[in-house]
């Protein structure tokens, strides 16, 4: 298939939409959208620019960013445990 004036498109070979279609290619696509939602919400909270200089600089930011992320993350998980107790405590 050739490019349209209209829409661009490459047709993909047999082989790669086995590839495309197999289990272990759809995890991994399932996987790299998680991966991109941490790095957005990362980004969201201070990691789209570093401060910090040089190559340990970097790495001491972005682990303790990383680090940040998830007390904040395990923090929202306390609290949903803690509402589903109030609603529970309510309902009974």
């Amino acid at each position: 298939m050739t490019p349209d004036s209209r829409n661009c498109f490459v047709s993909i070979s047999a082989k790669d939409k086995q590839i495309e279609h197999s289990e272990e290619f759809i995890e991994s696509r399932r996987k790299h959208s998680a991966v991109e939602s941490s790095i957005n919400a990362l980004e969201n909270h201070g990691l789209d620019r570093c401060l910090d200089h040089g190559l340990h600089g970097f790495e001491r930011y972005v682990a303790l960013s990383v680090l940040a992320r998830n007390i904040q993350i395990l923090g929202h998980l306390l609290q949903q445990k803690e509402l589903k107790k109030q609603k529970r405590r309510k309902a009974a």
